[in-house]
């Protein structure tokens, strides 16, 4: 009874201890059911905005990268073709450029990411048809796309794609949290839900990018395209 008795009071003292502590046990409900993601429309009116000045990568331009370094973004400017952007050879600002209106654009770069669909081709790259690849997507004040037409890797995929060095410009860019936004000359930024959201959401048009898929804003209509992120990127 000797043996019992101590028991029975090591677990009346721990239980004593336990409530003097104001300690509480919690168990995880295995029935709980997570809320969905909001529509990416949804999430920029409502995301938080985070203090921008900790993202300036240059005169007007913020820039950040997702936690997983998967997506790198900019809201920045562009003229006609040429997007000002802080880690990538453009011709934004060539003298033979300032005829062109300055518009305000958001643009995302990913390491890994979805094939376009046949839809969603924009261009046919110099009439060959070839090299239109994902990557990329771009918005601007009246519309969203996805994809564009290169020669290679972009930066983001040199340094985190399969083959990256881990090193560069984009490597350095500050990271924007889970649920937070950015906002710039009427467009926003959000990462969530293991991606990237922007939209100008006074106009309803938005994208959204992850490693699997991405969503175009309207895209005569609503439409979302999905392709597995290993589909081939380059030429």
């Amino acid at each position: 009874m000797e043996p019992m008795r101590r028991t029975l009071l090591g677990i009346l003292a721990a239980l004593t201890l336990l409530a003097s502590s104001g300690c509480t046990i919690t168990q995880k409900d295995p029935d709980y059911v997570p809320p969905a993601p909001l529509p990416a429309l949804e999430q920029l009116r409502q995301a938080p905005l985070a203090d921008a000045t900790k993202f300036v990568a240059g005169q007007d331009i913020i820039s950040f990268a997702t936690a997983d370094r998967n997506v790198a973004c900019s809201l920045t400017s562009a003229r006609g073709g040429h997007v000002n952007l802080p880690y990538e050879q453009n011709g934004f600002s060539d003298s033979a450029n300032n005829k062109m209106a300055t518009v305000p654009v958001a643009h995302c770069e990913l390491a890994a990411y979805p094939r376009p669909e046949a839809q969603d081709i924009a261009d046919d790259c110099g009439g060959t048809g070839l090299g239109y690849l994902g990557g990329a997507v771009l918005l601007t004040p009246e519309k969203a796309g996805y994809g564009e037409c290169r020669s290679g890797v972009t930066q983001q995929e040199a340094e985190f794609g399969p083959k990256g060095s881990r090193t560069g410009p984009i490597s350095q860019l500050p990271v924007l949290d889970e649920g937070q936004g950015l906002e710039r000359n009427g467009l926003r930024c959000s990462a969530y839900n293991g991606g990237v959201a922007c939209g100008n959401v006074s106009a309803g048009v938005a994208f959204f990018v992850t490693r699997d898929r991405y969503e175009l804003i309207p895209n005569t209509g609503k439409q979302t395209s999905q392709s597995p992120s290993g589909a081939p990127k380059t030429p």
